[in-house]
């Protein structure tokens, strides 16, 4: 992820961080720079940068993001691209995405994205959410993990949803597939999580002290509990409030349970040609409950 880097100027000594940003690097949207900073990837003067923090003349700030500044990394509007919806309302979607199928693209040519889709058969949504890339997108999947994601029609109402999901309001529960010994029926994993210090494709569980002070981790929290076992592997229902980026994944790692086919924190498996991880229910109050059932490859695991 490419990495911005600028210095606080006289004038914005003793403002607000959001604003610093949104001012000293063009083109730069409030939604993106919030998104940023709650995600850790703010740093100043090396430091991750809390929210709501000031800045004083000369502090160097860091992004890791784009912030969505150029109109050349818009996505690519696919009205012709398969997309499913299971939830339609004037002001949000919910979307199941196919495993495989990126999010969002790395790059403003990139075709075959939910993005793709999502603005090609909704074009009001170019330009709502955290950057020109993510249209209406509230919360990304990896790649291989299929599933429900949740998309605002307007700024709004994206707003109220980024802080619904920000204040732990908006319930997710995931399904995946691990190995069933030695796990047990029920448990929750608190391992706080770092950016990897050698892998920037994975994130690193701080499980020891040391780790915590060393690294700066964001605070992450998963509970599971077993929904079946067949044979030596066990579907797992898992909720994770804000499901920071590969927490589910990373965190059944550190308890050394990772997801069948995980090849990037386990093993890759002949079995299913992903890892086995599906988002299964999105709910937020009374507005909407979703869910969406075990996919084929996944259920076939457990025959």
């Amino acid at each position: 992820m490419p990495t911005l880097e600028c210095t606080v100027t006289e004038e914005l000594g003793g403002a607000r961080l959001d604003k610093a940003i949104v001012t000293l690097v063009e083109g730069a949207s409030r939604a993106s720079v919030k998104r940023a900073i709650e995600n850790g990837e703010v740093r100043v003067n090396g430091r991750r940068a809390p929210k709501g923090g000031v800045v004083a003349t000369g502090d160097v700030i860091t992004v890791e993001d784009t912030l969505g500044r150029s109109a050349d990394e818009a996505a690519i509007a696919e009205p012709d691209a398969p997309l499913t919806v299971r939830f339609e309302a004037p002001n949000v979607l919910v979307v199941d995405k196919p495993a495989g199928q990126p999010t969002a693209p790395l790059r403003g040519d990139e075709a075959g994205t939910l993005a793709s889709a999502l603005v090609g058969h909704y074009p009001e949504l170019a330009g709502v959410g955290y950057s020109l890339r993510e249209p209406g997108i509230l919360h990304r999947l990896d790649t291989e993990t299929s599933g429900l994601v949740v998309v605002a029609r307007n700024e709004e109402t994206f707003e109220t949803l980024r802080e619904a999901l920000q204040s732990e309001l908006i319930e997710k529960e995931y399904l995946l597939v691990c190995a069933s010994e030695g796990l047990p029926d029920e448990g929750t994993i608190e391992h706080p999580i770092a950016n990897h210090p050698k892998d920037q494709k994975r994130v690193y569980p701080c499980i020891h002290p040391q780790d915590v002070m060393r690294y700066a981790p964001r605070a992450a929290l998963t509970r599971f509990e077993v929904v079946k076992r067949a044979g030596e592997l066990a579907l797992v229902k898992a909720t994770a409030a804000k499901a920071i980026r590969h927490q589910i994944r990373a965190h059944f790692a550190s308890i050394e349970h990772p997801l069948v086919g995980d090849a990037l924190y386990g093993t890759a498996s002949d079995r299913i040609g992903r890892h086995a991880l599906h988002a299964s229910r999105v709910k937020y109050a009374d507005e909407f409950d979703v869910t969406s059932e075990l996919p084929a490859d996944m259920a076939a695991l457990l025959t």
